[in-house]
């Protein structure tokens, strides 16, 4: 059986690994990018199962959620987002682009599996 490919963007070492390493136990394949620039792109040629986005980084985070999420080829891509705790705002301003789902880091290290189970499900 294929192993799912999540797309995670990440520029801070701690958690970004942290999260690559978790999800790699869990047995998805994973591709990290470090420039947000390409991240729409990398999404279509990849077709990952799901994105994971470090809203705590440089360049416009945000607006390649939105892109993700206005794109016909990449519409579907359940997103889960994450910021360190003491950024609500940036939880908050993700949920108005389109992610699925804004977590804090502390709470994604926790509950990384029930997210993806979430993350997943089909309407």
């Amino acid at each position: 059986m294929t192993q799912p490919l999540a797309l995670v963007f990440y520029e801070r070492l701690m958690p970004g690994s942290q999260l690559v390493n978790r999800l790699q136990d869990l047995n998805y394949r994973v591709l990290a990018v470090n420039n947000i620039a390409l991240l729409a792109a990398t999404a279509k040629r990849e077709l990952p199962l799901l994105l994971i986005t470090d809203l705590d980084a440089r360049g416009e985070v945000l607006a390649a959620i939105e892109k993700n999420k206005t794109d016909a080829a990449t519409n579907h891509l359940p997103v889960i987002a994450f910021a360190p705790d003491e950024k609500p705002d940036l939880l908050e301003a993700a949920q108005k682009v389109g992610a699925n789902f804004t977590v804090g880091e502390t709470a994604l290290a926790s509950h990384l599996p029930e997210l993806l189970d979430q993350a997943m499900q089909v309407d």
